[in-house]
């Protein structure tokens, strides 16, 4: 029996990759966008999903399971980047990006769980990202609203592990796509405390991602997590040195890791 695969935000970047490639190995892939017209030649069918409205997402979800009558693996990709001085982010910039990055997934993983609960199975995979491990400068909400995502799929996973489902989070570095593009900017003002740290450090996260890794190592990431019996509770998909700076958060002495941040970052 072919498996039933939700992408939220599935309509570019890593999300995008992650379907196509689930197509090519013949899974039923949908994916999902605020606006599917704008992508005519995706190759697996759009439904229109804002994951930060719930009754968007009780539609969506219930729209698959109508069509195959189960739904296997559930993967929360939307996402949406920000950046700027904590001190100059507006708080409602702030409440919107939790809005997209936090609490829209728990809203996708609420509503999935009891079709997943009454079948007796099911696969949650949650994008966080490596920067939710720990406090970026000028990326303080993205950071923070990811690292969220990672603590309550954790809480999730062992209040669910007794009705078959499993759960488990994919952390990415740094990949070529344009979630730059669409994240939201502080603006660099010119007469702001930060104008230089943070313009400089704006520069440096754009030419991290141009630079970033082909997607379709997650896709092929996440390819593998589905057909992992028993997957883990993290996952971390990225080069060497960015999976390394987690290792080294943990070992290091706090200030002593903060000095190797601010100096990365030419803070």
């Amino acid at each position: 029996m072919q498996k039933v695969v939700l992408i939220t935000g599935g309509s570019s970047g890593i999300g995008k990759s992650i379907g196509e490639f689930l197509l090519s190995k013949g899974f039923l892939v949908y994916g999902t966008s605020r606006n599917t017209s704008k992508y005519p030649e995706s190759l697996f069918p759009l439904i229109t999903l804002d994951v930060t409205q719930t009754a968007s997402v009780a539609a969506c979800v219930q729209e698959v399971f109508e069509l195959h009558q189960r739904l296997d693996v559930v993967i929360n990709n939307a996402g949406a980047g920000i950046t700027g001085p904590l001190e100059e982010i507006p708080t409602e910039e702030i409440k919107r990006n939790f809005e997209t990055n936090l609490f829209g997934p728990i809203e996708v993983i609420k509503c999935v769980l009891p079709f997943m609960r009454a079948q007796k199975s099911g696969l949650i995979i949650n994008v966080t990202s490596i920067a939710g491990y720990m406090g970026l400068p000028y990326r303080g909400p993205y950071s923070a609203s990811k690292g969220a995502l990672e603590l309550i799929t954790e809480a999730f996973r062992m209040e669910t592990q007794s009705f078959g489902i499993k759960m488990t989070n994919v952390a990415p570095g740094d990949f070529a796509t344009n979630i730059a593009a669409g994240r939201y900017h502080a603006p660099v003002k010119t007469d702001s405390a930060y104008k230089t740290s943070y313009g400089n450090t704006l520069k440096l996260m754009d030419n991290h991602v141009d630079e970033g890794q082909d997607p379709a190592l997650m896709a092929k990431a996440v390819y593998q997590i589905i057909n992992t019996p028993n997957p883990k509770i993290h996952y971390k998909i990225g080069n060497v040195m960015q999976k390394f700076s987690i290792l080294l958060k943990r070992v290091l002495p706090d200030k002593t890791y903060e000095k190797m941040l601010m100096k990365h970052f030419g803070l």
